[in-house]
């Protein structure tokens, strides 16, 4: 059995697909996929019904677009014009897939393989036991009967900084600004939204979240969400995994137990076969 964790997915279907097979995925292994399933490319509804079909065998966490699509399904907000999630929305299993979406989490830790997996990151100034645990208090509302209410709240880019006295609405939306958008933050854990460049866009007094001094450091993390790193950060603890499929880049996965990565050519108006998905094994060292 082998576990692979794969980024940003963002409705390509297709090139999850070629992926998979690239990879000799079988009934046997285990797919950790980092947030972001839908949105922006072809076929989220295929994605979700597929990762869904999984059962047990997917872990899941969920990135700012799957909480968009939520937050579009309760009629707290609308479609922007460069979704694509009309299949979703007009789907006739649309409530299944939805409440489903629901029960995922925004962390995964597992003790036996030794890695955590989050969308964006964990903030520098909180450690591992604090990040699952706030992590956990957003999970229990979007299972609750307050899930609406949330999304209500959701929206918004302030507060830009972590304080333990921080409640209600305004604690929910830094923890789930932490986990699902960050990017850059100072070294006081204070969030920079304006940047969503590559490193060339950092802001004056900010730094990727991975570069302060970080409770979590001995941790191993597989994030997502930050597509103009293309999956080029060399550290040993980390691991990024969005590489930009939906621009047209690639769809990289990372075998767990060996660190091997695998990737699928994802050039824009051409569908990957078995033949354009390419096992790529890069240094993390």
């Amino acid at each position: 059995m082998a576990t692979y964790a794969i980024g940003d997915i963002q409705g390509c279907f297709d090139q999850l697909k070629s992926l998979l097979e690239c990879t000799g995925f079988s009934d046997t292994d285990q797919l950790w996929l980092a947030g972001d399933l839908v949105n922006r490319g072809p076929k989220s509804l295929e994605t979700l019904r597929f990762v869904r079909s999984l059962g047990d065998r997917a872990r899941v966490v969920l990135g700012n677009h799957d909480l968009h699509l939520l937050a579009i399904h309760y009629g707290v907000t609308q479609p922007r014009r460069s979704d694509t999630l009309g299949p979703i929305l007009g789907a006739p299993d649309r409530e299944e897939l939805m409440h489903w979406l629901l029960q995922q989490p925004l962390l995964v830790h597992d003790d036996a393989l030794d890695y955590v997996m989050v969308h964006a990151g964990i903030p520098p100034d909180w450690s591992l036991k604090q990040a699952c645990n706030r992590a956990r208090e957003v999970e229990a509302v979007l299972r609750g009967p307050e899930a609406e209410s949330f999304f209500q709240h959701m929206y918004g880019n302030t507060p830009d900084r972590w304080s333990k006295e921080l409640q209600g609405w305004d604690r929910l939306r830094v923890i789930t600004n932490y986990l699902t958008r960050m990017r850059f933050c100072d070294s006081e854990g204070r969030l920079d939204f304006a940047a969503k460049g590559g490193l060339e866009t950092q802001p004056k007094g900010f730094k990727p979240w991975y570069s302060h001094t970080r409770k979590a450091d001995a941790q191993r993390i597989i994030f997502g969400h930050w597509a103009a790193l293309e999956g080029g950060l060399q550290h040993p603890q980390l691991f990024s995994l969005d590489t930009g499929c939906v621009w047209g880049n690639r769809l990289t996965a990372l075998r767990l137990e060996d660190q091997r990565y695998y990737s699928c050519d994802c050039s824009v108006n051409r569908r990957p076969t078995s033949g354009t998905a390419k096992k790529k094994v890069l240094s993390n060292g």
